[in-house]
């Protein structure tokens, strides 16, 4: 583990965490495990387990896939039933090893067993470690949505290790740096040219300091759902063949150019929202062969939005905030004018990739 290794505090009184993030920091998982008091972990990777750390007590190790496939009821039933296999108590721990819908999955799953046991979160995507992991959100779709079913479930830590991304593809990239650049525009600052662990460290202090002052999204964390509201919405109508990170950044351009509709901000502030998607490698186009009624059909569904009307997290005079009961005409003209994309490719990332990696 290297010495620079940087660590954000979520202050949540006595629910408060750390989040450290650097070079080989999963190694740390021992210690904080002692730190609890466990006398047993189980360790939910979907990883492999090369990648998978020894907690230092008597632990089981429970396979995992990432994906919102596999993000179900089911598959938290699933787990709690092994955790009750392996007689885990409220007194004992459960560690994630994985994306986001991995840390989603087991963060809930350990919200319901006994009714709460402790949660570390090792996330090894870019997006796990910039958004996914820190916040205590947990939670599972539905057909009918996204994240319908779920709890705040604070972890005990996240320990975010960048040795982890190595290993990605590029398209993973550019599913985290859709958050990184939503970031920009909710307090983050521009992050652009940074390299990859000042980047995490900035999106991860911007999510605490919000989630220390809203906990449980009454007010200032509607925030964090910045360009969310639309991206939800094309993951549904492109059965999540569209990844988070992407979806959001074509919302974040939607945001960008509906606030500009809406004279909430100038032309410039308008351009810029693309300029920040673009830089990132981020698509900024509708998908190809998605309506746009059923588009807002789906943004009804979600967890924001008012009784038959649409809410909007926008950029504004007083900076972002959520915006309910949108007119719905204007929804759909400024859908009607984003361009048409096929599927991202597979390639779109590697050259902020590249920059990232030699920059760690």
């Amino acid at each position: 583990m290297t010495s620079t290794v940087r660590q954000i505090d979520v202050a949540l009184g006595e629910r408060a965490y750390q989040v450290s993030i650097g070079s080989g920091v999963r190694h740390l998982l021992p210690e904080v495990v002692a730190g609890t008091g466990a006398r047993r972990a189980v360790v939910v990777s979907a990883r492999p387990p090369e990648w998978t750390v020894d907690p230092g007590v008597p632990w089981l190790l429970v396979p995992a896939r990432d994906g919102e496939a596999h993000k179900t009821l089911e598959t938290v039933g699933e787990l709690c039933r092994q955790f009750a296999r392996f007689e885990l108590t409220r007194s004992d721990v459960v560690v994630s090893c994985g994306g986001g819908t991995t840390t989603d999955m087991v963060g809930l799953a350990a919200a319901m067993f006994h009714r709460g046991v402790p949660v570390i979160h090792l996330p090894t995507t870019l997006l796990a470690q910039v958004d996914a992991s820190v916040g205590g959100k947990t939670a599972v779709n539905l057909p009918e949505g996204k994240n319908l079913v779920g709890a705040y479930w604070q972890p005990l830590a996240v320990l975010c290790d960048v040795d982890y991304l190595r290993t990605l593809p590029p398209r993973e990239w550019t599913n985290g740096y859709g958050e990184i650049a939503r970031c920009h525009f909710i307090g983050g600052g521009d992050l652009r040219g940074l390299d990859v662990t000042a980047q995490i460290a900035a999106s991860v202090s911007r999510k605490a300091a919000i989630v220390a002052a809203d906990e449980r999204d009454a007010g200032l964390r509607h925030i964090l759902n910045y360009g969310h509201t639309l991206g939800h919405a094309i993951e549904r109508a492109t059965g999540y063949t569209w990844r988070h990170g992407e979806t959001v950044a074509v919302g974040t351009v939607f945001a960008g150019r509906l606030a500009g509709a809406l004279g909430r901000i100038a032309p410039p502030r308008v351009r810029e929202h693309v300029e920040v998607v673009r830089h990132y490698g981020l698509p900024e186009a509708l998908p190809t062969g998605v309506d746009v009624a059923q588009l807002i059909s789906l943004m009804r569904l979600d967890k924001k939005a008012t009784t038959g009307g649409l809410a909007f997290v926008l950029d504004g005079p007083r900076g972002p905030e959520l915006v309910p009961d949108v007119d719905e005409r204007a929804v759909r003209d400024v859908l009607d004018g984003m361009p048409r994309a096929e599927l991202p490719a597979e390639s779109g990332a590697t050259g902020q990739q590249d920059r990232a990696v030699q920059g760690r």
